[in-house]
């Protein structure tokens, strides 16, 4: 009786490996032990920086926000106290998207808040 090998499932295996290691460079490209290991890792960073990337694009829209309430006089952490002080719900992406796009509404807001 001929050995049973399981080629297709094998070949498909290797292949999804193969794939998803393109463009690595050497052997992790094309060695199937280090394209594994080298495929596993990159699959827990990209888990990894998914999560980071919230607390990044928070970082730049507070930056962004910091830097328009500057250019009308009144800091970051003020600028926001005041905010919720006077009932004015605009969440920080809304508020980066407004100080870089529309200068004028943001600096009426600004006027609003003092």
């Amino acid at each position: 009786m001929p050995r049973a090998t399981n080629n297709p499932a094998s070949k498909q295996r290797r292949k999804r490996i193969f794939k998803a290691a393109k463009g690595f460079r050497g052997g992790r490209r094309n060695l199937l032990r280090q394209s594994i290991e080298a495929v596993e890792r990159s699959m827990a960073f990209s888990t990894a920086h998914r999560k980071r990337r919230r607390g990044d694009f928070r970082k730049l829209w507070i930056t962004r926000i910091n830097a328009a309430a500057r250019q009308h006089g009144m800091g970051y952490s003020r600028f926001i106290h005041l905010l919720g002080e006077k009932g004015i719900d605009l969440d920080r992406r809304q508020l980066a998207d407004m100080a870089v796009r529309n200068p004028e509404a943001f600096a009426e807001l600004v006027k609003a808040v003092q």
